[in-house]
């Protein structure tokens, strides 16, 4: 037995902001019955809350919240007829499923790719058969985290892709897409999503005699079969499990299942407990692709008890006639499959909610010492919460204590027993609903009065906090979520100023580790999770401008190679852009003309429209040069923006490539070349900047530590503000979300659907002086387009980093729309995008 009411030393556990609902005079938010809450992979939080109009009318509400901004919350109003059970994301964190107590499925979809903006377009329907479990079907994707090799050089050993069946597949493998569910009659259903947009539903029951099934969970195995587990609510009857399998069958959908091996909760079968915990209240496989152990969770009306089971293979033995007549050689000897219990808690106080990590890490053996060796990872803990208003974080296999949370306002030392503590009178407020984010490092509960509160969860978690474990940790978690593209908001919560320039230089060493194809597969993500991670640091916050402007330059490069076509049908191996990379590189000749000769200009041939709706961009190339050219002189002032590009030979090779290619175009198109205003009439500013930017280029172009720019080439650039005007670039905006204002120990409170005023720190207060001025015109910052004081288009912003941009393209030509619709889901940090008023401050 395992004792909940000792936390382990150096467990920690804080509250990083909570969220109440503003009190409404002709209505009431209030918490439904039950109440769901889903946290995705984007770190978007969904959950329920019923509307109370004057006359007791209930509307079923669904709430979606980026962590970011949760003031900034957006209500469906979701039509379910009762209350809704269930809600599930899917994989990629882009769609919703609702399930309710009248047999009712929802899917939900974001509309034009925004977080606020949800629409319903498929469904099915178990007409007034209650919901008790939901989950979409298994895509086939499963990467395993090896804590083991967290040292190792390559990203392939730390993550591995584990063989893994989809739950069904198409034509060739592709994994099929839908959802399971189980009804409170002891019905599954499926809906299968076919790519024309119809949906096959097929109904099933689990097993022959059908029975009340109170509460159920579903998980998946590496074959491609089901398991749903089942209880009727009564701890003095078994939890059933049952196999199920979906299949096609000439254009309909199929279901098959098979009973497994049931079990009874220990406590049962103790005679001193046999009648102590008559109900059981939760039922949890430990994670959706683990089948084979599952939490259990026993209540009366003042305590619980919670017991891990492991499903095994275990060998029968054969009587020694049997052997005489067939001896077992090897393998070939009978197994059957039994469940045995891991652990189990003393009795606790009553179970409220429970929580499950998402993160699948690979344990080599799941025997209690070693679990008890690695119980400080954070993927290791799964969450409790109890009717006192207490939360506890237990390791999922030995279910030993690794911190604890006390909701009460009133400070108590961490280290005394909760036995002792004094009981308040009334019912305490405590969560009923709780989900772990995907790195495990923070936690959403949703308690009895309707407030969200954010915990944040130590990365070391059941051990002292040293920061060199904290940083291997964070550095850990980082790659993956490089890897597999989730979002790291909730890693940002436990990275102090004094770490991010740790964590930046060991990120990128990592990654300069990859091989080079990875390299180029992760390039853009990587530059977006090193602006975030400057963002928390006033001694690295000018460099956000640099890692997003970077980002900004190798979209535009990438996107005007790609309009380079070749002259000829039979092209050689090398495409016009790589070609045009590989002789720039080549020639290091300061006059943009002689290196002009040696292209084949006719590769460079565009449509006189597709130029000219081309120029604002090429308008924003050219005024980027001439601002790192005009900034040289300042180059030791590490808090000017671009500081970092004048040491950067890559990205001002970039910034010679298109200085070429829009030479090139301006020969062709004049009106599209950018604009410079100069003192002169007769000076050639393109040629007067490229061959300044040449002549920094050439000494960092090579690989080791740049050469420092020489007295005449410095002198060169003193004098171009009085030969062009530098103009004044459009940064973006010092973001005002939550994470860089977050103070340990100094939780936010928070109202939803008003703004606060959050105190600035020392990083954002020194972003502010790069942004915009209330009142000043504001910018379109991907298309470049200046859009006024007052806007008067739909825009959109990045959850993220703050870029604006329109909703509607106000260009119809084929490049403009290629280089909208890099952007059309993400941001170009990838973060989501989300509506904002036409008053956007």
């Amino acid at each position: 037995m395992c004792d909940l009411r000792r936390p382990a030393a150096g467990g920690m556990m804080d509250l990083a902001y909570v969220c109440e609902w503003e009190k409404w005079s002709k209505s009431t938010h209030c918490p439904s019955v039950p109440l769901a809450c889903a946290w995705s992979c984007r770190n978007l939080i969904a959950f329920t809350m019923d509307l109370r109009s004057d006359d007791q009318d209930l509307t079923r509400m669904i709430h979606i919240l980026d962590t970011e901004h949760p003031w900034d919350l957006h209500s469906i109003s979701s039509e379910h007829r009762e209350a809704i059970t269930c809600l599930e994301w899917d994989q990629s964190g882009s769609r919703l499923l609702s399930a309710d107590a009248d047999g009712q499925i929802k899917c939900w979809s974001m509309a034009d790719h925004l977080a606020n903006s949800w629409e319903s377009s498929v469904g099915s329907l178990v007409e007034g058969d209650p919901i008790v479990a939901l989950s979409w079907l298994h895509n086939g994707v499963k990467l395993a985290l090896h804590v083991e090799k967290s040292g190792a050089s390559s990203f392939g050993e730390k993550f591995s892709r584990v063989k893994f069946s989809p739950s069904l597949t198409l034509f060739g493998g592709k994994p099929m897409e839908g959802w399971i569910a189980v009804t409170v009659s002891g019905l599954v259903t499926v809906s299968l999503l076919k790519p024309s947009g119809q949906v096959l539903t097929s109904t099933e029951s689990l097993c022959r005699l059908r029975g009340r099934v109170a509460l159920a969970d579903i998980a998946f195995t590496g074959g491609g079969n089901i398991v749903v587990a089942t209880a009727d609510g009564s701890s003095a009857s078994p939890v059933q499990f049952y196999k199920v399998c979906v299949s096609v069958v000439s254009e309909k959908c199929r279901i098959d299942t098979e009973i497994l091996p049931s079990l009874f909760m220990r406590c049962t079968t103790d005679l001193n407990r046999k009648d102590k915990f008559p109900a059981i209240t939760h039922l949890k496989f430990l994670a959706r692709d683990m089948s084979e152990q599952v939490l259990l969770c026993a209540s009366s009306q003042t305590s619980s008890i919670v017991e891990c089971w492991s499903l095994r293979k275990e060998g029968l033995p054969v009587n020694n006639i049997f052997q005489q007549i067939s001896p077992v050689v090897g393998d070939k000897q009978p197994t059957i499959l039994k469940w045995r219990i891991l652990s189990a808690t003393n009795d606790l106080d009553r179970v409220s909610a429970v929580a499950l990590p998402k993160l699948p890490i690979s344990l080599t053996n799941t025997d209690l010492k070693v679990a008890s060796d690695t119980q400080f990872y954070p993927g290791l803990g799964l969450a409790l919460a109890f009717h006192d208003g207490s939360v506890h974080i237990v390791h999922r296999l030995s279910l030993q204590t690794m911190a604890v949370f006390y909701s009460s306002a009133t400070p108590r030392p961490v280290d005394e027993p909760a036995i002792k503590r004094s009981r308040t009178a009334g019912p305490a407020v405590h969560f009923k609903a709780m989900q772990l984010s995907w790195t495990s490092l923070a936690l959403v509960g949703i308690d009895n009065q309707g407030k969200l509160s954010v915990l944040r969860l130590s990365p070391s978690m059941g051990h002292p906090l040293e920061v060199g474990l904290a940083l291997r940790h964070l550095l850990f978690l980082l790659e993956y979520c490089m890897v597999t593209g989730y979002d790291w908001w909730d890693i940002l919560l436990h990275v102090q100023p004094s770490m991010v320039q740790s964590l930046v230089e060991k990120l990128h060493e990592e990654y300069t580790r990859q091989t080079a194809a990875l390299q180029q597969v992760l390039s853009t993500r990587i530059l977006a999770m090193k602006a975030s991670l400057c963002k928390l640091s006033p001694c690295t916050v000018t460099r956000v401008c640099d890692y997003h402007t970077k980002l900004f330059l190798i979209a535009i490069s990438s996107t005007l190679k790609s309009l380079l076509r070749p002259h000829f049908l039979n092209t050689p191996d090398k495409s016009p852009g790589d070609r045009l990379t590989e002789i720039c590189a080549k020639i290091t000749d300061v006059d943009i003309d002689k290196v002009m000769i040696n292209l084949k200009t006719e590769e460079f041939v565009l449509d006189m429209n597709t130029l000219q709706a081309l120029q604002q961009l090429l308008q924003w190339v050219g005024d980027f040069v001439l601002y790192l050219l005009a900034s040289l002189p300042n180059q030791g002032s590490l808090l000017r923006p671009g500081h970092s590009f004048l040491r950067d030979g890559t990205s001002l090779g970039m910034l010679r490539e298109l200085m070429v290619v829009i030479r090139i175009w301006g020969l062709l198109k004049p009106s599209c070349l950018p604009v410079y205003t100069a003192t002169s009439d007769t000076q050639d500013s393109m040629s007067l900047l490229f061959r300044l930017l040449t002549k920094l280029w050439i000494c960092c172009r090579d690989e080791g530590p740049a050469s420092e720019p020489d007295e005449a080439l410095v002198d060169e650039c003193c004098l171009l503000p009085s030969q062009l005007l530098i103009p004044s670039l459009d940064w973006l905006p010092a973001s005002d979300g939550l994470v860089s204002r977050l103070q340990p120990k100094q939780p936010l409170r928070l109202q939803f659907g008003r703004a606060p005023t959050l105190p600035g720190s020392a990083a954002t207060l020194q972003l502010d002086g790069l942004a915009r001025a209330p009142g000043q015109p504001k910018i379109d910052h991907l298309r470049r387009l200046h859009l006024g004081a007052c806007p008067t288009e739909e825009c959109k912003a990045c959850t993220r980093c703050g870029c604006v941009t329109m909703l509607k393209s106000p260009n119809r030509t084929t490049a403009v729309k290629q280089w909208e619709q890099r952007w059309i889901k993400n941001c170009l940090c990838g973060g989501l995008w989300w509506r904002v008023p036409l008053s956007y401050p």
